[in-house]
């Protein structure tokens, strides 16, 4: 049993070692972050048994109810597990999960749940089926597949993500125009470069969209032009003097409508008279629940459109495996600037992934991971009923509006005082604003054993902030 060696008004050090902060004014939701923390480090492992409350309230200062309500939410949340007789102790947690809290502790300040978007449920993760492709594939490669690779990736993923594209996305293409890249942030960056090299000036991007994009356009020397978005998605036609313009026609990001079948006819009508090209990023276009599927629009003019597609909302976003289909052309100086960055995506992932595609097992994970975050966005929906909930027809987001009066900023901190993160809309808003004040809420990203508890705490802190005498003091990003 986990003893406490030492004590003062602010620290508990127990007997190995592991210190908890609990200063401040806040002592409760304090205890709480720094068991959290402590547990998301791996500093406190798996199966370690704490101390009793009563010590640990002796210890620490605090009134025994403290520690047990402390005690008792960790339990809730899945981070601690007790059993009469036994204390309590650290719960067995898979590793995805930890990686996650991981993640989350090392970004500025410190949640309990975490809604922010760019991530799916990481405890997902297939695990056992993918050491079973990997031992597959690495059983039948070739030794020539650990040497120098070929900067496009290797031919086996290549040809596995070719069938894959055609068949679930409408893509056209072969293998050779296939460059693998290590992840979807390198695909934009190699791709601006080429452009750059080869005469561009400008790149238009929708009025909502990736920060990223924007910073990795100007760093090649892009000037960045603004297309507005309305309901029926981006419109092309006002890109201006670009040479590409960048735009996610099966499900914008963050807003969440499909491009209707107009505004897709005149994106592909902008670039064949303008000899320019279209980057079609289809980064969840997998995850579809109350519409009809929407094919990509590289099927539609593989010559003109460039398709971006990734596991990172598929599988996990630290396998780093992206793609592009390139029209003929941009093959060549594509690869180059692949070449140059990092040689070639890493063999090994290339072929367990390909191995992965080849089996069935990607498209079994996929179909699943459909079923479940479905029914977390209805879970979702449900539990925000009094809320006006956009973009929840496809992929892992949702667009919450606020209330009358309040800003982005005020949800923001109001949210954090209760240990959730949030994002504003505002974050991915390029030029005037074009909607209403709202959050945008990763409904994928809390993991699964604390779902229920995340929606239940988001869900108070919205309704909250329709109440007349709420006051939230919005805290600097120095202060977070």
């Amino acid at each position: 049993m986990i003893r406490s060696t030492y004590v003062d008004n602010s620290r508990a050090t127990f007997g190995v070692d592991l210190h908890l902060d609990v200063s401040g004014s806040r002592r409760k939701r304090a205890l709480e972050e720094a068991l959290r923390q402590a547990i998301a480090q791996g500093r406190l492992r798996s199966g370690t048994r704490l101390p009793s409350s009563r010590s640990l309230a002796a210890d620490l200062g605090l009134a025994r109810n403290t520690v047990v309500d402390v005690y008792a939410q960790l339990t809730a949340e899945g981070w601690l597990a007790a059993r009469h007789g036994s204390g309590t102790k650290v719960a067995d947690r898979p590793l995805a999960s930890e990686v996650s809290a991981v993640m989350i502790a090392d970004a500025p300040g410190s949640w309990s749940h975490d809604f922010r978007v760019g991530w799916p449920d990481l405890s997902s993760f297939p695990r056992s089926a993918w050491l079973d492709a990997s031992r597959r594939a690495w059983s039948s490669a070739p030794d020539a597949e650990l040497g120098y690779g070929d900067p496009r990736g290797t031919r086996a993923l290549r040809e596995e993500v070719t069938g894959y594209l055609g068949r679930a996305r409408g893509v056209r293409t072969d293998a050779s125009r296939i460059v693998i890249c290590s992840g979807f942030t390198q695909a934009v960056g190699l791709l601006c470069r080429a452009l750059h090299e080869r005469g561009a000036t400008a790149l238009a991007v929708e009025s909502y969209g990736l920060p990223e994009t924007r910073q990795i356009a100007n760093d090649a020397h892009l000037a960045v032009e603004t297309m507005p978005i309305d309901e029926n998605g981006a419109l092309v036609s006002s890109a201006g003097a670009a040479n590409a313009a960048m735009i996610t026609p099966a499900h914008q990001f963050p807003l969440g409508m499909a491009m209707s079948p107009e505004r897709r006819h005149d994106a592909l009508g902008w670039a064949r008279s303008r000899d320019a090209l279209i980057i079609e990023d289809d980064y969840d276009g997998e995850f579809r629940y109350d519409r009809e599927p929407v094919g990509a629009l590289q099927g539609l003019d593989p010559d003109h459109v460039v398709y971006l597609g990734t596991t990172s909302k598929t599988l996990a976003p630290g396998l780093r495996l992206a793609w592009m289909i390139l029209p003929g052309e941009l093959v060549e100086p594509v690869a180059r600037a692949k070449r140059l960055a990092d040689r070639f995506a890493p063999a090994l992932d290339q072929l367990t992934l390909a191995e992965f595609i080849r089996s069935g097992a990607y498209d079994r994970h996929v179909r699943r991971r459909r079923l479940a975050y479905r029914h977390r966005r209805d879970r979702l929906v449900g539990a925000l009923a009094a809320a006006q909930v956009e973009g929840i027809s496809a992929g892992l987001q949702a667009v919450v509006g606020l209330p009358a009066g309040v800003t982005e900023a005020e949800a923001i901190a109001s949210a954090d005082e209760s240990g959730i993160a949030l994002e504003g809309l505002d974050l991915y808003r390029v030029g005037p604003a074009a909607h209403p004040p709202a959050v945008v809420v990763g409904f994928a990203t809390p993991p699964e054993h604390a779902y229920a508890a995340a929606i239940s705490g988001l869900g108070k802190v919205l309704a909250g902030l329709s109440q007349p005498h709420v006051s939230v003091r919005v805290r600097t990003r120095a202060e977070g």
